[in-house]
């Protein structure tokens, strides 16, 4: 089945929107899903344990449904890079320990599998690796998702050029409207997705408006009437 690793030119690009509203897209469509975040800093202490708002998201809109730890099987609570959120822990997550908990989720009977990073591309989990590591383990295609903000083309492609150089391919990517002032002059708007069309090595599956308006449990669902699904082709 479909599965594909998504990252993004940054922290906080819409990686969780996007993703949550890729699988919204594929459930209207009569599709199973699975969204996994493995790795999840910024997480709430609850009475069920720590739990991340941007893995129940991909957990709501997972099916056949799975408990949440299957979602995201390292959490922690500050709101830092994962290998630094970890070390404050006393922990230290590994490419092997993902992957062994991944790996078989691929196996699955779901029709697509979204597994979202942390940050950015080369957001190191360890002091020795990155997270990224894991797509390159598995060998998936990779969703980009683009922060859509003055600088945006530079970090898009520096991002699509560095999974380039690490041998995998760019199935294609999403751009999100961080800064709505970015949109004002709508000529340059459109010139700079213009230039991310051409530059870019993969397909546009999206553009995303700011959704600020739309109350939280919809935002993905929103999100869905901007989207495609990517060619597994």
């Amino acid at each position: 089945m479909p599965a594909y690793f998504v990252t993004g030119t940054d922290t906080d690009a819409g990686k969780t929107l996007a993703t949550a509203g890729l699988l919204a897209l594929a459930r209207r469509q009569g599709l199973t899903t699975l969204g996994l975040k493995p790795v999840a800093s910024g997480c709430r202490r609850t009475s069920a344990g720590l739990r991340n708002d941007d893995a129940l998201a991909l957990q709501s809109r997972s099916e056949p449904a799975v408990p949440y730890a299957v979602v995201n099987p390292f959490a922690f609570a500050p709101a830092i890079a994962p290998h630094l959120a970890a070390r404050r822990d006393g922990r230290v997550v590994t490419l092997t320990a993902l992957e062994s908990h991944v790996e078989p989720l691929l196996e699955g009977l779901q029709e697509l599998i979204l597994i979202e990073g942390a940050g950015g591309w080369r957001v190191p989990l360890n002091d020795s690796e990155d997270l990224s590591g894991l797509a390159l383990r598995l060998e998936l295609p990779v969703i980009l998702v683009v922060g859509l903000k003055l600088g945006c083309i530079s970090h898009a492609r520096l991002t699509a050029e560095a999974i380039q150089a690490d041998g995998l391919r760019l199935a294609g990517w999403i751009g999100n409207l961080l800064d709505a002032g970015f949109a004002t002059d709508t000529t340059l708007y459109e010139e700079n997705l213009d230039t991310l069309e051409r530059t870019l090595p993969g397909p546009c599956l999206g553009i995303l408006p700011r959704l600020d308006a739309v109350d939280e449990q919809i935002r993905p669902e929103s999100a869905a009437t901007c989207l495609v699904l990517p060619d597994d082709d």
